[in-house]
């Protein structure tokens, strides 16, 4: 094997992000040995993807995994296990939520160059991540297209930052009244009109709690204060966030809204590689636009932001409480308007921790997930 041939480990192989970091190894072969893979139930397209790409080692959450995937000759590991393997160069965490954290943490500890997809690793749990990759010397490579907008924007700079520009696509409701985002269905909520992305993150970009992560996330990935972040609507999506320097000047990075493209940046950092992928004509894009978000029609991101100004243990309980509202959502349980709420009233209840352990933000999670079910 080459010495730029880099091993793979891919934890949520099944999911959105996975299956398009996948694209982005078919797209250039010879750069990459996948070495594991990982899913939580999807079992079958699991089993796929390991005949087409031969894993060492497989991690797959469900205990009941068909007969098909047990009889494919690879070594069954935990998640934790393959993220710090010590044949894996680069683990992509992309598991949905609070089951990204401690394979990121075990990543870490095995001083791995980490392509972070997984945003309420570092909402829960920033503070303690950032600290150990420090300490061990681990990389984080943000996959997000809005905290890889703000990395490559940073790139080779080494002047004071004013502050960061978060751009918003809005979401699919953007227009509608408050009273009609109390009758939004699951179906009109996972109909994101710019974005391919997992079913989670695609109700989170509809009710704007996705910015309100996204805004902690790059507060800890970049160290500014979340008072130096604001947060911009840009229904076009093209313009994928911004950065402001002390002396005026603003840079941004701009492309079509193809998560494969700052995959690709974060699998190939610090190269830049041509690719397939279609490109910005400027002779045939429309205006550009930018807008203020309504935090008021969108509660969920004044309660993130809020939770991730006061910190302790309220972003890990924002994050739990929110997992669990939109599940209840999707499955019809509760109304769409009904997300904030719930959230609103965990966040209310909690009793902080200052300056938390990772056992605090567990049972912090632990506490916010009960408290819903009640």
């Amino acid at each position: 094997m080459g010495n730029n041939v880099k091993r793979l480990a891919i934890l949520g192989a099944t999911g959105s992000i996975g299956q398009q970091t996948l694209d982005v190894v078919r797209s250039v072969p010879n750069r990459f040995q996948v070495v594991g893979l990982g899913a939580g139930r999807n079992a079958a397209l699991l089993a796929k993807q390991i005949e087409e790409f031969q894993p060492k080692f497989v991690s797959i959450e469900s205990a009941s995994s068909p007969e098909r995937l047990r009889s494919l000759k690879c070594e069954m590991l935990s998640a934790e296990e393959l993220a710090a393997h010590p044949d894996v160069d680069l683990v992509v965490i992309a598991i949905s939520g609070k089951a990204g954290l401690n394979p990121t943490m075990a990543a870490i500890r095995a001083k791995k160059s980490i392509a972070l997809a997984t945003k309420e690793v570092l909402v829960m749990a920033g503070g303690i991540i950032t600290a150990e990759a420090k300490r061990h010397g681990a990389q984080i490579l943000p996959i997000d297209s809005e905290p890889s907008a703000i990395w490559q924007c940073l790139r080779g700079e080494e002047q004071r930052i004013s502050r960061l520009i978060l751009t918003a696509s809005g979401g699919p409701f953007r227009h509608l009244s408050a009273e009609e985002l109390e009758t939004v269905s699951p179906q009109q909520a996972l109909a994101h009109p710019t974005w391919r992305m997992g079913t989670k993150v695609t109700i989170d970009s509809a009710t704007l709690m996705n910015k309100g992560f996204e805004a902690i996330e790059l507060s800890w990935l970049f160290d500014v204060p979340l008072d130096n972040i604001e947060i911009v609507v840009h229904p076009q999506s093209v313009v994928h966030s911004m950065v402001e320097f002390i002396d005026g000047s603003i840079k941004a990075q701009l492309s079509l809204p193809d998560m494969r493209l700052p995959i690709q940046y974060a699998l190939f950092y610090p190269e830049r590689l041509p690719n397939k992928l279609p490109h910005l004509d400027f002779s045939n894009t429309s205006a550009l636009t930018f807008e203020p978000p309504d935090r008021e029609k969108f509660p969920c991101l004044r309660l993130a932001l809020e939770a991730g100004l006061k910190g302790g243990t309220y972003p890990a309980v924002l994050s739990a409480a929110d997992e669990v509202a939109v599940a209840l959502f999707l499955e019809e349980r509760i109304g769409f308007m009904n997300i904030p709420k719930l959230v609103a009233e965990s966040l209310e209840e909690h009793q902080s921790i200052p300056n938390p352990s990772l056992e605090d933000v567990l049972a912090a999670d632990a506490w916010a997930r009960e408290s819903m079910h009640r």
